[in-house]
């Protein structure tokens, strides 16, 4: 009876066990929570249910309020907000608490989910605004309807979750300059990063290509500098535009709208970092007010077209698009802008840019060969740094703290600069060495502009960016001091990316990557499971029409020439357990044609290498078609 007894005992053990694991297998958060626990049972929601609130906090009734709407929408229940004066909660109902949890501080939170209600709690109501959206996520992904899903049941699972981010500085960068973005796409663009707990937006508001906020005192800055002649090619392969040619494509933000913008972000908990890129990506400022040029000239707002070559040793222009440094009217000039900017932003910093500065024109000026014996520097780069330490003056005295990209280093760094490190990791560990503030933004993880796949079928960019490359981002490097690295950052240039859809394809899954880096333990990061979650996401995106990218699915294509100089291809995919079936024939595969097995010896006589991924016999990748020339060609390009 004993063995009979343990043996019931160990059975039981076994389900619930078993019961745990499955369930929490179905529960699929990004970014992955610090801990989280699985329980039995899940709850209802009803059309009877509450919003419980426990608190007069102001910004915590417009996070119940943001909860109620979300949840009517798709369910159709009303799901009102109620202030309740009690310890207790209700059965049935959604309760937000403000509490004293030091383990949660300013952005973390805790959320209990059981068969009778959910109680959230924060210590801040920014808080409670991260956890709702782990809330959201639980719930049936039809909850990312715009419309009512009729004859669905909405349960959440039981669950119990302690959460806070790992660094406080959690960013995407939207660029606005190089194509226009509207006041509402940036609205759109800031629903859509606070889902995955990004806190701060940071807008690259002026470029070579557009200067997008109005600056009263200034206004060739939006009457010339924020519009340019329409190119709807490639970029880079545009001609230059023509003085009488309509300059009617671009756009800017009022200073009503850069307020509107703001206040929406704060309402999200999501502060903006603005940039005004300078010395250089000045060519919209230069054909405004063409006097802050040391190249005396007549300019015009960049369409697109190649003005710089780049080699070995950085860049040369072919037209100057840099603010000059030895003019005196430029700083009176950024003293008006910055006065503005820092008004508008209440954000504690500025960011100026400080990139990419081609020097070849300054050093045929007069004036900063002058500028150099008076104030005896030795070399460009001192040059540059002489200018970026004068801004960094004029950006202090409007209260703000200066931010930079890596360049702002070279010629010695500004006494109080917080620099962004772009080019890898480098820059980032020699400010920090020097004991600076650093985000890390390095574009071997972070630059999600760039393609996620074969270059053979992505929209063109400048580089490839496989997700599971993103998802490596580790933002504090060995042996520097943890405390200066504030956090990380994603960035999302516009180049080639012209409207929403074609950045929301850039952004997901890859920002997705990046948020984990930035508010999940290291520890707890882990690819395969990643990529489980990341499609459950992508179940999500469907409902809410959000466009993304499935370029994980697809396979790689590294060409060689073998030993008896044939052609010889290898193929790879990132995702884990996917067939790769093939053809050279020219008809389409599907599951019934050859598995790639080993690396494929191509036929003389074959024109393309055609490829499709499967899962469990269905196919989940594109099929890609590619040219046995451009195989050839990567080859003779490997060989230089």
């Amino acid at each position: 009876m004993k063995k009979v007894l343990i043996a019931a005992l160990f059975i039981l053990m076994f389900f619930q066990v078993f019961s745990q694991e499955d369930h929490g297998s179905s529960v699929s958060l990004i970014p992955i929570p610090v801990s989280m626990h699985t329980g039995q049972g899940k709850f209802m929601l009803t059309k009877n249910a509450l919003v419980e609130l426990k608190t007069n906090n102001a910004d915590a009734k417009r996070v119940a309020g943001f909860l109620s709407k979300k949840l009517s929408v798709a369910t159709g229940y009303k799901i009102p907000v109620k202030f309740v004066n009690t310890a207790s909660h209700g059965t049935g109902n959604i309760s937000l608490a403000i509490v004293q949890d030091a383990t949660l501080g300013n952005e973390g939170y805790k959320l209990i989910v059981n068969s009778n209600s959910v109680l959230l709690s924060a210590n801040k109501p920014a808080g409670l605004f991260y956890g709702m959206q782990t809330l959201v996520q639980l719930l049936p992904k039809e909850i990312e309807s715009k419309t009512v899903v009729s004859n669905k049941t909405w349960k959440i699972p039981s669950v119990t979750i302690i959460d806070y981010p790992r660094f406080g500085w959690r960013a995407l960068m939207f660029d606005v300059s190089r194509h226009f973005f509207t006041k509402d796409e940036v609205k759109t663009f800031i629903d859509n990063m606070v889902k995955y707990k990004y806190n701060l937006l940071h807008l690259h508001l002026t470029d070579d290509q557009g200067w997008r906020i109005e600056i009263k005192g200034l206004p060739n800055l939006t009457k010339v500098g924020a519009w340019r002649a329409k190119r709807e090619g490639a970029w880079g392969n545009t001609k230059a535009p023509d003085p009488s040619e309509p300059k009617t494509y671009g756009g800017f933000y009022t200073q009503d709208d850069i307020k509107e913008i703001v206040q929406y972000a704060k309402d999200r908990f999501v502060n903006i970092l603005p940039e005004i890129d300078v010395p250089a990506h000045s060519m919209a400022a230069v054909a405004s007010y063409p006097e802050l040029s040391c190249t005396p000239g007549t300019y015009a707002v960049n369409a697109g077209e190649e003005f710089q070559v780049w080699g070995k040793d950085g860049n040369q222009a072919l037209i100057d698009n840099t603010l000059c440094p030895a003019n005196e009217k430029v700083y009176t000039f950024l003293d008006t802008v910055f006065t503005q900017v820092a008004q508008l932003f209440p954000f504690e910093y500025i960011h100026i840019g400080g990139d990419e500065a081609a020097k070849n024109f300054w050093e045929k000026s007069d004036a900063v060969q002058a500028l150099m014996q008076r104030e005896d520097l030795k070399n460009m780069e001192e040059v540059q740094s002489y200018f970026i330490k004068r801004v960094e003056k004029i950006v202090e005295s409007k209260g703000k703290k200066m931010i930079g990209w890596d360049e702002i280093l070279e010629g010695g760094l500004a006494p109080n600069a917080t620099v962004m490190s772009w080019r890898g990791m480098e820059g980032g560990i020699a400010a920090a060495k020097e004991g600076h503030h650093v985000i890390m933004a390095p574009m071997d993880y972070t630059y999600v502009d760039l393609m996620q796949g074969d270059p053979y079928v992505e929209p063109p960019e400048f580089a490839t960016l496989l997700l599971n490359q993103s998802y490596k981002f580790e933002p504090i490097p060995n042996g520097v001091d943890p405390n200066l690295i504030l956090g990380g950052e994603a960035c999302l240039w516009s180049e080639h990316t012209t409207n929403m859809r074609a950045g929301e394809y850039l952004l997901w899954p890859r920002g997705m990557a990046i948020a984990e880096s930035v508010w999940s333990p290291k520890e707890k990061k882990n690819w395969p499971d990643f990529v489980r979650r990341v499609e459950y996401q992508f179940e999500r995106m469907d409902i809410e029409k959000i466009k993304y990218s499935r370029s994980m699915y697809d396979p790689s294509f590294k060409a060689s020439v073998d030993e008896n100089g044939q052609l010889k291809v290898e193929l790879e995919t990132e995702v884990p357990d996917l067939d790769i079936y093939y053809s050279f024939d020219e008809t389409n595969p599907d599951e019934f044609y050859p598995k790639y097995e080993k690396p494929l010896i191509i036929p003389k006589d074959a024109l393309h290498l055609k490829v499709i991924t499967y899962r469990n016999g269905k196919p989940i990748g594109k099929q890609i078609n590619m040219p046995i020339e451009e195989l050839i060609k990567r080859t003779r390009t490997k060989k230089g």
